[in-house]
């Protein structure tokens, strides 16, 4: 009987949303309007069903939900025909908060609560009162008085409470080995080293600590909280503090070394350069404090190339994120072909054939290499050419530049500027990178052989 009046309902759009197993497939069922098909479990279901499922109307939304997809539907979502949404991480809600709490305390141990602001610990006892009833809950933050403090920190080492609702003055100096479960409440208003400290107070004995970082749901991270929690939950090993202090050098810049700023400034211009400029002043300095003459060859200089070709290490050629920023630091320090040559030994060993982004990427350091041996200190290229700027506006050969130019017949002209163009076609990525190589390698070794007499 309630059969048949669900699939009276069904056809006359009384009921709109209707939950079943294959019975739903009878012949004798028909739907009003229907405009989403949503099958749980998809693996279970042939694919006969599913197709006379998809039949029920033409132009229906299907939504299939699967922990292990069958290989057919992998395929077809990895082949474009379907959308693919992946949900790696489970959803953090009440549920999750209460599972947590109760978990800690089943195993005999504590929780800590931590919120960035005082003004949120009323919200947050009012509902963790409401999912965690019979839990016992203490409350410290910097507002109460000493004695105050002293008493609830005490009550809460002996245990008479299971949850410890604070602010973040728990960071550091509190050592209570039985408690190893925090949970941080809008971790995104938070530094990264503040959210290392506080993770180290959970974990002090040979129990296993969980620590839980919560954002607001449906609330969009700007880039920089994002980046802080990734780079938080990636460094999960002992002594972390340094990398972890790096990441943060790198995400907020490192301040000022004169003035009163402890992060920030650096970002503008980037850590390489900031470094390169710092260096060269330390030098001025020193040197100007002793009366010394600067050699030119001691305050360091870099070529600037820009070719608009792809310079890169993709992701799925090397997927660890700290394994590419060690092996960009390390390719930017080679000094010579021999060194080139080991690098690509190296790469095609650990991680296999060198894709072209990467190749075009060692071929720009060799190109790096040529342009100190020709004093080049600027290279611009184009689909339509390449302008060559030297340093100081001086080479060392200036009769075999004349010449080179002279039998390049138009091909190579010098500017009123005295900066070097290259006329070629260089639309195509591979021919300007290797034209640019062959051309600085004539003009160094031109100076090679200056220097020979």
């Amino acid at each position: 009987k309630e059969a048949k009046e669900t699939k009276q309902a069904l056809k006359d759009g009384s009921v709109e949303i209707v939950i079943g197993t294959h019975a739903l497939l009878a012949n004798d069922i028909k739907f009003c309007n229907l405009g989403l098909l949503i099958i749980d479990e998809e693996q279970h279901f042939g694919v006969a069903h599913k197709e006379k499922l998809k039949a029920l109307k033409a132009d229906v939304h299907v939504l299939t939900l699967s922990a292990t997809p069958i290989p057919r539907t992998l395929q077809l979502s990895l082949t474009g025909v379907k959308q693919l949404s992946i949900i790696a991480t489970p959803p953090f809600d009440r549920v999750m908060i209460k599972e947590a709490i109760y978990r800690e305390k089943f195993r005999g141990g504590q929780t800590y609560f931590v919120c960035p602001r005082v003004a949120d610990i009323d919200k947050v006892l009012e509902v963790l009162r409401e999912i965690v009833p019979d839990i016992k809950i203490a409350v410290a933050h910097g507002q109460m008085s000493p004695k105050q403090l002293e008493e609830i920190m005490g009550d809460f080492a002996d245990k008479k409470y299971d949850v410890l609702l604070s602010t973040t003055i728990i960071e550091s100096g509190i050592d209570l080995p039985n408690v190893n479960t925090m949970i941080i409440h809008r971790a995104d208003m938070f530094g990264l080293s503040q959210l290392y400290q506080l993770r180290g107070r959970i974990g002090r004995s040979k129990t296993r600590g969980y620590c839980y970082f919560t954002v607001t749901p449906k609330k969009k991270l700007n880039q920089t909280a994002e980046k802080r929690l990734n780079i938080l939950q990636a460094l999960d090993t002992l002594g972390a503090g340094f990398s972890l202090a790096s990441h943060d050098m790198d995400i907020r810049g490192s301040g000022n070394v004169l003035g009163t700023e402890q992060s920030g400034h650096i970002k503008d211009i980037g850590i390489a350069l900031y470094q390169h400029m710092l260096e060269e002043e330390i030098v001025r300095q020193r040197a100007a404090a002793q009366n010394e003459q600067i050699a030119d060859s001691v305050l360091d200089w870099a070529p600037q190339i820009t070719t608009g070709v792809p310079l890169m290490i993709p992701e799925n050629y090397v997927r660890d994120l700290g394994v590419r920023l060690g092996l960009y630091r390390r390719i930017g320090a080679l000094k010579n072909e021999s060194e080139l040559m080991d690098m690509r030994e190296e790469l095609i060993d650990r991680f296999g054939a060198i894709p072209q982004e990467v190749e075009n990427l060692l071929q720009t350091i060799e190109i790096k290499q040529l342009c100190y041996a020709a004093n080049v200190a600027k290279i611009d290229a184009g689909a339509k050419g390449a302008l060559i700027t030297f340093r100081n506006n001086s080479f060392k050969n200036v009769d075999g530049l004349l010449d080179l130019v002279a039998r390049s017949f138009g091909s190579l002209k010098i500017r009123p500027d005295q900066k070097l163009f290259l006329d070629k076609d260089l639309s195509e990525y591979s021919v300007r990178i290797e034209s640019i190589k062959s051309f600085i390698s004539k003009l160094s070794a031109l100076c090679v052989k200056t220097n020979s007499f």
